[in-house]
């Protein structure tokens, strides 16, 4: 598991308003993300993220890739940098965690943005067992059953976490449909939500719905989320508009766990391919206990639907799985035994489980679990599925390489469950395996969730299965140490699957001083075990060459980084030419491949190749001889490389189980660990195809609880065929032995074979009856060596007193053979044997050999055995390693056996095995071990926790290696024990090459004890650790003190400083030469080299007071320890009327290690001595990271140069800083001034007239701005907050306006206050006593206030100096003060009515006085408007928690809580940034902003100066200029002019309060507080919005209180007159088939239903024209300040308060076309907001577009044009005449279908009484006067008027043209008849027009004259 814990990151250019930020980091193809944090200079997560490793480890070739971005805004915009990390050092030493502090962030060109980020790395290697802790490099560290449990298969079981679900309903646009009702009906897991019904067809509803869940996180993400909306009026199957689905892990994933302000696209129910039904607008909200809920902010104005669209998945995909079969199933017995009933499986069944609903999945498990019983109620096993291992998203890789959806196999899955012959804790083992298929198709899923597989394809999946062969896994022992004590033998079983092989069992010998190894010396036991599986040699080998590529470049990539220059060029060259080689090898195994065998083998390959080839490409065309290549982006380049590579570095179709190593203690198994088959596999391809342990010796930890052992070990797993070079990579030699036990019992002091006694002749080693060495027959294919030999009495048998001298003495002279040869021999006889012969001694009674020590027992022992043994080789060579042909014995074919032979050793006492041929064991034997010598330098331990009720301990620290452990000195009295020791185990023997001890150096462990007491004392915590490795002398450095976590039993137990080395102690003895540590007090100390540096330090403490002690405490005092030095306060006489000591300042000066993290923490203790002389620990606290205590040496520092303004930095020592003006003021008045000379320019050109209007607008806007500012500022103090809520707190300099900071979180979590403890700090104070339970926190029993200061000394001795850091102290006397608690409101709480909604109130508590009466609550609501104060005073430091708590009222007492917060009014009246009582912008002496504070600012000013140790301020005698800390101020530095807002004070204090405003003080503000409820701890409830005002009695009366009174919504009367309509639908027929209607209008505000009006009827309309003038009255309730309708009415009958409900102020008017016999049609509907008006049109031909369409004027000199004014406020313009049009839904788009001419007049109540009108066209009927409109008379009753028909049944509108056409041929026929001659005579002066005099005609002569003719 890597575990990633992200602190804070640091953005420099952050205004603390920009978009929130986040972190994204992916580590192997998996991305995580932090939740979302608003931009600030600092922002601060403290989130981790975790990574579950599965079965492959963290290697040096793995990164993470860190990246800062804001979240809603795309890339690369939205980016501010990004990293990569390399994790070799926490594969290096994972029992360290990583720490990495300001890392720099670099952007996609990798040049530095200027952001850091500060995180740590935890590595838990997987498949850990028992409680030892991670191991280094090359281990397989196996600690504890939960991880065992997840690196087998299945995920740890989760703790159950309180969670809360938010869904708000806000508002609807385009719902299909006419004249509906809409209602929206939320599902949320499996409760049913409902809103109210509203009106038309954009409702808005603004209504929450909660569930809270008590679920684990996987459980909760597949929780779904379903919102319908329904027409309210229709209960058919029709009555559902359009619905949308999620689950709630789509709102858990995203930023923040929250999509806010998000618009659905609502489909149809049965075809969500279809077109959208609408739009409804929500906000999702996942809340969990203990994280905080960030702040929402609304969106302004009228937002883009498309642009904020959450839409379904474009298409759905089908996960299938098909199960065919299983194998390997655990055997049972039957429940009632009887003839014919064999053992089976039983009944099974698989159960699939899934979470995830989306890709890329939530929840990326897919777990499998067997089931059996007859309610298949008992998981057998488990199995689990990480889909990003058979699914890529291409965005993961990166780089075009493509993507696939999930699939997996045909191919077996291993299931791991507990054994049923061993604890559940222990560990898991392999259960069998299922035969799968996964397959993803694109589409709808039909209803059946469960289906049978058809026979083709179970044939087909076992086509595709690889063929079976023969496999061979072989473990050599080398060591087992630290094994359990007892008199049982121990041994160890290695297997795979159910084929398992044993070790010989061994009794463990002491070592002398703490721990037990086994006594294998120099013949290592090896275990061979062969099974059958299937061939998976190919995935394998590619998969170990993409894992050897990742880490030979990840290797390359860490040096590299580390060089410069030319080196860095010959690492560059290596990199590149390692990584094509590396591509090279691993291409031609991909191309050599046969057709893949499964979709998943197919999707890899072609990824796979795709990548390499790429990468082949690049590292071979790379122009590394350049002499000037970009070293750094090769860097870059190979860190994308290698997460590309590491993304498909995954095999998950393998089938094979992983490795399973047990301890054997005795009959039972007390340890388990499990190992990757893809770790140890060996190819015959070549190292680099091999696994990363194969052959390699490694460290296994197992065991649980106090039982554990610690096994180095080598193992290989090869097909058998492939094992005949197996022999030749071992170390040593094997040899092959059989052997059987001769017992003996004496009776009547006889010894003899007497079976009568229950003993057999002959045995094996647990004392089961065996076959005498003369029936004993080779195995088939195998001879005897030798004859049989009888062993000498073993040595590990001897007292154990003498036993470490003796093994000694023989290891020093090599003399590590067993005395096989020193027996007496025999052919067959074993009788021949003399009785001289040494026998062991064990117990008469126990059926398992259990040795006994001679002379235990008065009179000698009762049983003896000996043992025999022979050896074996094989007859002929072969090409199979030998140790793989011991299986069975075939000799004896027709005998029956156990396929487990480990099975067979661990039988009951009660069954009676048949005799069968005993299995051969093998031993590889090593000539002589190497000779090592550890060094430990043991430095100190670091915040030890002991685990019972102490002070302090007598610590002692083991350390072990091999079969060598020492104890170190005891250090008594202290946490933090320093021991300065160096403890030298010698010597260390080693078997093998020591070359491979210095790849794979033994373990190291640190056990650290308590030995107050007798015996081994109580264990404090271990740590394992590896040691350096030196070889050769001659290079050796010396190493470095580093922390190791200690792990005790109930989680992290301190820290361990200490440095360890392994030196080879060559022949020619070399090491003596080595210089010995010092000797110090009698113990070897640290060199100087090795132990770090000191330096004088003082420690200045600012001891405050107590604070919350529990108990009956009268006289405490408190204790501070640091180091060796302790300093005690002087006791608090009474600590019930003062708790603050009399004594505040003290000084301590000691000498400290350099290194932070070799400081000790600060030990505080309070004592109390009460009533009687002995004092009692009431508290104790520690207080850690004391780097934030440093600071500069007094008396030694430099006036800054630096400009920032005078803050709490400043502690009176006489230094000075600088003020820098405000430059914004100036640079408005720059723009604004350019913004007139760039208007005036435009004067002089052609579009002059343009600039004319723009300068007169901005004039305009500029004075109305002005006058509405002025109007609005005296109105009250909500004008400030609504202004602050729009302006989001930016209000530039130089306006003259309040401005009110609203901070969205608590002050003291604002980061530039320090959290209000830059004066002292409080440290909790916890029970005296151990370590509370996993999970739980140390009880509370007080506080400490106080501070410390930590600055270095000079060198040379001299006197301390006195303190100087802390002075210019207040009394700490307690103060009588007055407190103002402002409530303004509260927002998000969650519901406790079954309504969904609340009745709450406020209570205040401060002391023993509480405020808030149960009849002040504001019913019906979830966000409250409170706008109270409370006023009280009380006594600080004795009453200084304020609480603030709102409840629940309910009819009947006891009412429920909602949440409460608390406030520590202490430190806001200590702090240096004046916390108690806000600075304003603007001084005013009178109005509702007059200055409330005490003092006055300039008197303020001067008390600043004062604590600060700066000179008094000077001020001018006009009172406009200040000299203030070296620097001069004016007021026309801040003021333009003259103020022009009321009450303003005088210059002088208006001037203070600028300078004051330029200090790091508070303002005036609004805090947003979370409220937190007992019931849900760590689970927000709600937010409240408040502030406290503190004032000291002692600095005189405060000014007025702040009126806060809610405000009352104001009246208003809407009066819409309906001229006209125009072009509305005909919806009726008359009797001639003309088209007509019976128009009217009906029209109603929302939320008001009961108010609706409607126009008379407009009769026969024919052209879909009306007229009306009438008249509609509407009065309402309306706050302008946040521009909603405020509606108060009953729900219910029952009822007892009105619900205050607040809508937009909307007016909706419907045509409508009467009908007598049935309903009427609907014509067209016009929703009009009265804030967003859109323009009207001034005539009808005009009114075309859409109320949302936007119409665009040209701009005279920009080709694009500008939009014209969208909408208008109607409370501004407050009138408004025009043509708007009407909609109708049709075909899921929305059509116009006529036009209203209306006018629209707003009025208050005030000028409504004066003017009074009455409806339609009643009196009185003024403003205006509506007349009777003007009417057609057309009827269809045209046999009554016949002439009627003439004019209203002819269209003459289609015959005018026609007609006027047919007049004019008329006149013109009538004109050529009756005046032919003038027609003529016209036609021939047109000619002579044509062809003047002179001009030749072609066809015509002149004529001779006028009127002649032509002849």
């Amino acid at each position: 598991m890597l575990r990633l814990h992200v602190v804070s990151v640091h953005i420099p250019g952050a205004t603390g308003f920009g978009p929130s930020v986040h972190l994204s980091v992916c580590f192997r193809g998996t991305s995580r993300r932090t939740r979302v944090v608003p931009e600030e200079r600092s922002p601060t997560w403290n989130e981790e993220l975790v990574w579950s490793l599965d079965e492959c480890p963290l290697s040096p070739t793995d990164t993470l890739s860190l990246r800062l971005q804001h979240w809603d805004h795309p890339l690369p915009r939205g980016d501010l940098g990004g990293t990569t990390v390399s994790l070799d050092q926490l594969v290096a030493n994972p029992s360290l965690p990583m720490a990495c502090r300001d890392v720099l962030l670099l952007d996609h060109w990798d040049k530095p943005t200027g952001c850091t980020i500060t995180f740590r790395c935890y590595y838990t290697p997987c498949g850990k067992a028992g409680n030892a802790t991670v191991t280094p490099q090359g281990w397989v560290a196996l600690l504890g059953a939960l991880e065992t449990l997840q690196s087998s298969g299945r995920a740890p079981v989760e703790r159950k976490e309180d969670f809360q679900v938010r869904v708000r309903i806000i508002q609807a646009r385009q719902l299909q449909g006419n004249d509906i009702r809409p209602v929206v009906k939320v599902l949320i897991g499996k409760r049913h939500f409902r809103t109210r019904s509203q009106t038309g067809n954009n409702p808005y509803f603004n209504e929450v719905f909660c569930q809270n869940f008590h679920e684990t996180p996987e459980q909760l993400v597949a929780q779904p989320i379903r919102i319908q909306v329904l027409r309210s009026q229709n209960l058919c199957t029709k009555a559902v508009i359009g619905t949308f689905e999620l689950d709630i892990g789509t709102v858990y994933s995203a930023p923040g766990r929250t999509l806010s302000w998000q618009w659905l696209s609502l489909q149809h129910p049965q075809h969500h391919d279809s077109h959208s039904r609408g739009y409804l607008q929500v906000s999702l909200a996942v809340r969990r206990a203990g994280e905080r809920v960030q702040e929402q902010e609304v969106p302004s104005g009228d937002e883009d639907v498309k642009s904020n669209l959450l839409r379904p998945p474009p298409c759905a995909t089908t996960l299938q799985i098909r199960v065919y079969c299983a194998q390997d199933l655990p055997q049972v017995e039957p429940a009632r035994p009887c003839l014919g009933v064999r053992r089976g499986s039983g009944k099974v069944a698989v159960r699939v489980s899934f979470a995830g609903r989306t890709l890329p999945p939530i929840c990326e498990e897919i777990q499998l679990d067997l089931l059996r019983g007859s309610c298949r109620s008992k998981v057998l096993g488990t199995a689990t599925i990480h889909l990003s291992q058979i699914y890529q998203d291409p965005e993961e890789l990166q780089g075009g390489t493509p993507g696939f959806l999930p699939c997996f196999g045909p191919a077996f899955l291993p299931l791991y469950g507990p054994r049923p012959d061993c604890a559940r804790d222990l560990g898991v083992d392999y259960r069998g395996r299922v035969l799968l298929e996964i397959c993803t198709s694109e589409g709808t899923p039909d209803e059946r969730q469960r289906d049978i597989v058809a026979p083709v394809d179970v044939e087909r999946a076992q086509q595709q299965l690889p063929p079976r062969c023969q496999w061979g896994l072989c473990g050599v022992f080398y060591s087992a140490t630290m094994v359990p004590e007892g008199p049982d033998l121990l041994g160890f079983e290695l297997g795979i699957g159910h084929d398992s092989s044993a070790t010989p069992l061994s009794p463990p010998v002491f070592d002398g001083n703490l721990y037990h190894h086994l006594p294998w010396h120099g013949d290592k036991p090896v275990v061979a075990v062969t099974s059958s599986w299937e061939d998976n040699c190919r995935r394998w080998d590619t998969l170990n060459l993409l894992r050897t590529l990742c880490r030979r470049l990840e290797r390359n990539t860490a040096e590299l980084r580390r060089c410069r220059g030319d080196t860095a060029k010959d690492v560059g060259v290596k990199l590149l030419w390692e990584l094509e080689q590396d591509c090279k090898q691993a291409l031609a195994q991909l191309e050599a491949q046969p057709t893949p065998l499964t979709a998943l083998d197919e999707q890899l390959r072609n990824s796979r190749r795709l990548l390499l080839r790429h990468l082949w490409n690049v590292a071979k065309e790379a122009p590394v001889k350049a002499e000037k290549y970009d070293w750094d982006t090769l860097v870059s380049g190979a860190e994308r490389w290698l997460r590309r590579v590491a993304a498909l570095a995954v095999e998950p179709q393998a089938g094979v189980p992983n490795l399973v190593l047990w301890l054997l203690q005795g009959q039972r198994r007390v340890g388990c660990a499990h190992v990757p088959v893809t770790d140890v596999t060996f190819s015959p391809i070549g190292p680099d195809a091999c696994g990363r342990l194969c052959g390699k010796m490694q460290t296994i930890f197992l065991g649980s609880g106090t039982v554990r052992a610690q096994v180095r070990v080598r193992l290989w797993l090869c097909r058998v065929c492939d094992s005949g070079a197996l022999p030749q990579l071992l170390e040593g030699s094997l040899q092959f032995h059989t052997e059987t036990y001769e017992n003996q019992t004496r009776l009547l002091g006889k010894w003899g074979p007497w079976k009568l006694l229950g003993r057999p002749p002959f045995s094996d080693g647990m004392g089961r009856e065996g076959l005498p060495p003369g029936k004993i027959q080779p195995p088939k294919g195998w001879r005897w060596e030798g004859p049989w030999n009888v062993e000498l009495q073993p040595r590990e048998m001897l007292d154990t007193g003498s036993v470490v001298c003796e093994m000694l003495q023989e290891l020093n002279g090599n003399q590590i053979q067993r005395s096989c040869s020193n027996g007496t021999t025999s052919d067959t006889d074993p009788g021949a044997v003399s009785e001289d012969e040494p026998w062991q001694s064990e117990c008469f009674w126990p059926r398992p050999f259990r040795p006994k020590p001679p002379g235990s027992v008065l009179g000698g022992a009762l049983c003896r055995r000996r043992r025999w043994h022979r050896g074996l080789v094989l007859a002929q060579p072969t090409a199979v390693a030998p140790l793989f042909l011991l299986q069975g014995v075939p000799d004896t074919e027709d005998t029956p056996k156990e396929d487990n032979p480990a099975v067979a050793l661990l039988e009951p006492w009660g069954s009676q095995p048949s005799l069968e041929q005993p299995l051969p064991f093998i031993l590889c034997t090593f000539p002589c071990p190497s000779r090592f010598q550890l060094r430990c330098y043991l430095f100190r331990a670091l915040d030890l926790t002991p685990g019972i009720s102490k002070t302090s301990i007598a610590t002692a620290a083991h350390v072990s290696i091999m079969d060598r452990s020492q104890r170190s000195r005891v250090v008594r009295g202290v946490l933090d024990p320093l021991w300065e020791q160096t403890l030298l185990l010698h010597p260390v023997l080693l078997f093998g090459n020591p070359q491979g001890v210095r790849e794979d150096p033994p373990a190291v462990v640190v056990e650290v004890f308590d030995q107050a007491g007798e015996g081994a004392g109580v264990f404090l915590g271990r740590c394992v650790c590896t040691p350096e490795v030196w070889l050769d002398l001659g290079h050796r450095e010396p190493p470095w003190l580093q922390p190791h976590p200690l792990r005790g039993p109930w989680g992290p137990a301190g820290d361990l400083v200490a440095a360890f080395e392994l030196l080879l102690e060559p022949e020619d003895g070399t090491l003596a030469v080595l210089t010995p540590p010092p000797l110090r007090k009698d113990v070897l100390g640290i060199p100087l080299g090795i132990r770090p540096r000191l330096q004088r330090v003082a420690l200045e403490v600012l001891a405050w007071g107590l604070r919350g002690l529990r108990g009956a405490v009268r006289e405490p005092r408190l204790e501070l320890q640091w180091e060796d030095q302790t300093l005690s306060t002087p006791v608090i006489k009474d600590f019930a009327s003062n708790p603050n000591f009399p004594t505040t300042t003290f000084l301590l000066t000691l000498a400290l290690p350099e290194e932070e993290q070799l400081v000790p923490p600060i030990r505080l203790r309070v004592w109390d001595r009460g009533n009687r002389k002995l004092e009692v620990l009431v508290g104790q606290g520690c207080v850690r990271g004391l780097g934030q205590y440093r600071c500069r040496t007094p008396g030694l520092e430099q006036p800054p140069h630096q400009e920032q303004p005078p803050g709490p930095g400043d502690t009176g020592t006489g230094s000075y800083t600088v003020v820098s003006m405000p430059d914004e003021p100036l640079s408005l008045l720059a723009i604004f001034s350019l913004w007139k000379g760039l208007c005036s320019h435009l004067l002089t050109r052609a579009w002059a007239r343009i600039a004319q209007i723009l300068l007169s607008c901005l004039g305009k806007k500029g004075n109305g701005d002005k006058d509405m500012e002025e109007e609005e500022e005296e109105v009250d103090w909500w004008s400030k907050f609504y202004t602050a809520l729009e302006d989001k707190g930016e209000i530039p300099w130089g306006t003259n306006r309040d401005r009110l900071k609203i901070y969205g979180c608590e002050l003291e979590a604002v980061p530039e206050f320090q959290g209000l403890q830059d004066f002292c700090q409080t440290f909790p104070l916890h029970k005296p006593g151990g370590p509370p339970m996993p999970g739980q926190d140390p009880e509370p029993v007080g506080e400490f206030k106080g501070l410390f200061c930590i600055y270095p000394l000079p060198e040379e001795p001299r006197v301390p100096p006195s303190p100087q850091h802390f002075q210019q102290l207040p009394p700490s006397k307690p103060q009588d003060c007055l407190v103002r608690v402002y409530i303004v409101r509260a927002f998000d709480l969650s519901p406790c009515d079954v309504t969904g909604l609340s009745d709450p109130y406020v209570r205040v508590s401060l002391g023993k006085r509480t405020l808030g009466q149960r009849d002040q609550y504001v019913p019906n609501t979830l966000e409250p408007v409170f706008g109270r104060m409370f006023e009280m005073t009380a006594t600080i430091p004795l009453e200084k928690d304020l609480k603030v708590t709102l409840l629940d009222r309910d009819r009947l007492p006891p009412d429920q809580e909602i949440g409460s917060t608390s406030i520590d009014l202490e430190n806001r009246l200590l702090s240096n940034h004046r916390a108690h009582c806000g600075l304003p912008t603007l001084h005013h002496t009178a109005g509702p902003a007059a200055w409330r504070d005490q003092l006055c600012p300039s008197r303020t000013l001067e008390l600043v100066a004062v604590t600060r140790g700066l000179p008094t301020p000077e001020f001018s005698p006009d009172g406009l200029a200040v000299t203030f800390n070296h620097r001069t101020f004016l007021l026309r530095h801040f003021e333009s002019g003259p103020p022009t807002f009321r009450h303003p004070g005088p210059p002088r204090e208006r001037l203070a309060l600028h300078v004051l405003n330029l200090c790091p003080f508070v303002p005036e503000h609004l805090e947003t507080r979370s409220l937190y409820n007992s019931a849900q701890p760590g689970l927000e409830q709600g937010k409240l919005q408040m502030w406290v005002d503190i004032f000291p009695s002692n600095l005189g009366p405060p000014g007025p209180p702040v009126n806060i009174d809610p405000r009352k919504a104001e009246r208003y009367e809407l009066r819409c007159v309906v001229w006209n309509v125009r072009d509305t639908d005909l919806g009726d027929t008359n009797l001639l088939g003309q088209r007509m209607s019976d128009i009217y209008v009906t029209g109603w505000l929302d939320g008001l239903p009961e108010q609706r009006q409607h126009t008379d009827i407009h009769y026969r309309s024919q052209d879909g024209h009306g007229a009306f003038n009438w008249r509609f009255l509407f009065p309402f309730e309306f706050l302008a300040a946040e521009k909603l309708c405020v509606i108060g009415r009953r729900e219910h009958v029952w009822s007892l308060d009105k619900t205050v409900l607040k809508v937009p102020p909307k007016l909706i008017l419907q045509v409508w076309d009467n009908d007598k016999f049935k309903a009427d049609d609907l014509l067209g509907v016009l929703e009009l907001d009265l804030t967003k008006l859109p323009y009207p049109a001034l005539t009808p031909r005009l009114c075309r577009g859409m109320p949302w369409e936007h119409r665009s004027v040209p701009w005279p000199w920009c080709r694009t044009p500008a939009l014209a004014p969208s909408s208008i406020n109607l409370f501004r313009m407050r009138r408004a005449r025009g043509w708007w049009p009407c909609t109708m839904q049709e075909d899921g788009a929305q059509r116009l279908s006529g036009k209203l001419e209306l006018s629209l007049e707003l009025l208050t109540a005030e000028e409504a009484e004066e003017r009074p009108v009455g409806k339609g066209r009643e009196e009185p009927n003024n403003y205006p006067t509506l007349p009777v409109p003007r009417r057609s008379k057309s009827s269809f009753l045209w046999l009554q008027s016949p002439l009627r028909l003439l004019r209203y049944g002819i269209r003459w509108r289609y015959c005018g043209w026609a007609g006027l056409a047919l007049v004019a041929v008329l006149l013109l026929f009538l004109m050529h008849i009756f005046f032919p001659s003038s027609m003529t005579v016209k036609m021939v002066d047109q000619l002579r027009v044509l062809h003047p005099a002179g001009a030749e005609h072609p066809k015509m002569e002149h004529p001779p004259g006028r009127g002649a003719m032509p002849a």
